[in-house]
């Protein structure tokens, strides 16, 4: 994969997550082995999105994208557990005309551009390296708000009131989601033996060791269930070991020295990253340029494999993440392991 560079852009265009599954063609995909019911109140569009989004803003709503492959954990429990829940689906019908795309499809889409060309060719060149990936078009066709990966309810509840609100025109994404969201979750961020020690000095030298940088908040339970189970777990501390691991607190006024050897404060150098999800982990080279990031909830196995996609330079000739976690679950396999995506 290429510098991914602030989340919200259309990279490249991907924009892995968080959660990042193998493809349906994965002997491993035991969580889910048949297709994600698509809910009933998706719009049966013809995947012009230049229609779509006139007729949506004849509506006065707005377009959404839903990036889904078989197999997928992530889009089951955002099909069984979000879009179940009456306050969720109510809003994204007043507000929203959905859209969903199959990222191993061949139904013919024809983007905002006027080109042409099948589902997965149109989640390549837009870079989806996770299932669910959902985009959120303004009227105009452009893209206001990406996420990369499951967000739990309460947190997509949040980005629907973005979207509907049209909040964009007052506060970027990741401001707002610093203060829309308070979670049941511990009120301290927790240590970790592999993080560097403070004050940070992220700067970089040819031949080191690669960087993964953790950025977490207060009140997040994503990050209590990362300490609590993903650094906890063999397989990924086994990985981490391979990087220089720092944590920076989004919000905080603590100054660093970032990978490029510049010094600002962290929060000033998240918002410069576009860091919306905590937690995200975004991974530098040796050189201090940014290769990689995830952004969303992931289970041990995605978690470790993210660490090994990086560490490993896979990433330099393998640009699908997801076809990088398939090899590597094939391998685990053959050798008489077992792969639980979810536990």
């Amino acid at each position: 994969m290429s510098p991914a560079g602030p989340a919200g852009r259309l990279l490249c265009a991907a924009a892995l997550a968080a959660a990042v599954l193998l493809p349906a063609t994965a002997s491993a995909q035991t969580p889910s082995p048949h297709a994600i019911d698509i809910p009933s109140w998706f719009t049966q569009s013809f995947l012009d999105f230049r229609e779509d989004v006139r007729d949506a803003a004849r509506q006065g709503k707005r377009v959404m994208i839903y990036f889904h492959q078989d197999g997928c954990p992530y889009c089951a429990k955002l099909v069984s557990t979000n879009f179940t829940q009456k306050s969720i689906v109510d809003k994204a019908r007043r507000h929203l005309v959905a859209v969903d795309i199959n990222m191993w499809g061949d139904r013919e889409v024809t983007w905002i551009d006027g080109r042409a060309m099948p589902e997965k060719q149109f989640a390549a060149a837009l870079r989806v390296q996770f299932t669910p990936t959902l985009l959120f078009l303004d009227e105009r066709g452009e893209v206001i708000v990406r996420l990369n990966g499951y967000y739990p309810p309460h947190r997509f509840d949040a980005v629907l009131d973005y979207v509907a609100a049209r909040k964009e025109k007052d506060v970027p994404f990741a401001e707002y989601m610093k203060t829309a969201v308070r979670e049941a979750a511990s009120a301290e961020v927790h240590a970790a033996p592999f993080f560097m020690a403070t004050p940070l000095d992220l700067a970089r030298k040819p031949g080191g060791k690669p960087l993964a940088v953790v950025f977490e908040t207060p009140y997040c339970t994503g990050c209590d269930e990362m300490h609590r189970e993903g650094f906890k777990r063999t397989e990924v501390l086994e990985q981490i070991a391979r990087f220089d691991v720092a944590r920076v607190v989004v919000g905080s006024m603590a100054p660093l020295v970032g990978p490029d050897g510049r010094q600002r404060a962290s929060d000033a150098w998240s918002r410069e990253l576009g860091v919306a999800y905590t937690p995200s982990v975004v991974f530098f080279d040796d050189r201090g340029r940014e290769v990689f990031r995830i952004e969303a909830y992931l289970r041990p196995f995605h978690l470790a494999g993210s660490f090994d996609y990086v560490a490993s330079g896979a990433y330099r000739t393998e640009p699908s993440f997801q076809r990088f976690l398939q090899a590597k679950a094939e391998r685990i396999q053959k050798a008489g392991g077992k792969v639980e995506l979810w536990k």
